[in-house]
């Protein structure tokens, strides 16, 4: 492990998914911690989406951005909102110069599959609708998110593409938790990695599905073609049980004809990067918003 980040190790709670209403406390304090960029740049603004029911979202505008990234926060499909997320919405704003639509899409196990997948689709139905007033091209709008929140941008780009939904520029998946088999190596060896585990991530897979059958739109592992969707960046942590599946999902989009650009990022654990004062950390983070940038550019 990288020795700026195991330095941290001793000081993560060991905390659990058994009990939804603690975690999401856990999760909200731990993210308080974590020092958001300047906004000064930006215009920052709270909306609703209209659906049924209306989806929270709070747009981040940077000056000049052309760009737009649909974006979904992870937090193992029971925790997370707009402000757990605030710090690397506007992070992920000021480094790629896109405007930035974090997502506030409803949690399991209150509102288990296709409920987040559900908002994260009207959200971009309306970012494409009103790319004008958003001030960007609608030919140039992402899909985005870390873990939980990564695979619903695939299902996203798995369900627009199956449907004639909105065309979706490209798709940004950070240590995206795809598979809810756990059958890959990395999902049956890593019992105890920082942060996130095994058991772990069993107990989200638990709450999003609520005992139902997984379709490839809940965990787009499952999807057997992966043929016309939008180009990726896949990035995955080396001590973490989605690496696997990440990896492997990265190779078959390659295999399917997908540009794809895939970064096993070593001596890292699944969320490590909001250790911000470690080096790769620095690297991890300047890099998503250097390859939206890229992507959303030309």
């Amino acid at each position: 492990m990288d020795p700026e980040l195991e330095a941290f190790v001793p000081l993560f709670p060991k905390t659990d998914l058994t009990d939804p209403v603690a975690a999401r406390k856990s999760f909200a304090g731990l993210a308080a911690a974590i020092p958001a960029p300047d906004a000064a740049g930006m215009e920052v603004e709270d909306r609703t989406v209209p659906a049924d029911p209306g989806v929270p979202v709070r747009i981040y505008r940077p000056h000049g951005a052309h760009g737009a990234v649909v974006w979904l926060h992870g937090g193992g499909f029971l925790m997370g909102d707009l402000d757990t997320e605030h710090p690397w919405a506007s992070r992920i704003a000021d480094g790629s110069g896109a405007v930035v639509i974090s997502v506030g899409y409803r949690l399991a196990p209150e509102h288990p599959f296709p409920a987040a997948l559900d908002d994260a689709c009207a959200v971009l139905a309306w970012a494409v609708e009103h790319a004008a007033d958003l001030g960007v091209d609608p030919a140039r709008i992402a899909v985005g998110g870390h873990s939980a929140g990564a695979n619903i941008a695939a299902a996203v780009a798995l369900r627009s593409r199956d449907e004639q939904g909105p065309p979706i520029h490209f798709q940004l998946l950070n240590q995206p938790g795809l598979d809810d088999r756990q059958g890959t190596w990395s999902a049956r060896n890593f019992t105890d990695t920082p942060w996130f585990y095994r058991d772990k991530a069993t107990a989200g897979w638990r709450h999003y599905l609520a005992g139902r059958p997984a379709t490839p739109y809940a965990a787009p592992a499952r999807a057997t073609d992966l043929s016309g969707l939008p180009p990726a960046y896949i990035s995955t942590a080396e001590f973490d049980p989605n690496r696997d599946e990440g990896l492997a999902y990265g190779v078959r989009l390659l295999q399917a004809g997908v540009s794809v650009e895939l970064h096993q990022w070593p001596g890292t654990f699944h969320g490590s990067q909001a250790l911000l004062s470690a080096e790769v950390s620095h690297r991890q983070n300047a890099e998503l918003g250097a390859v939206l940038r890229r992507a959303l550019a030309g």
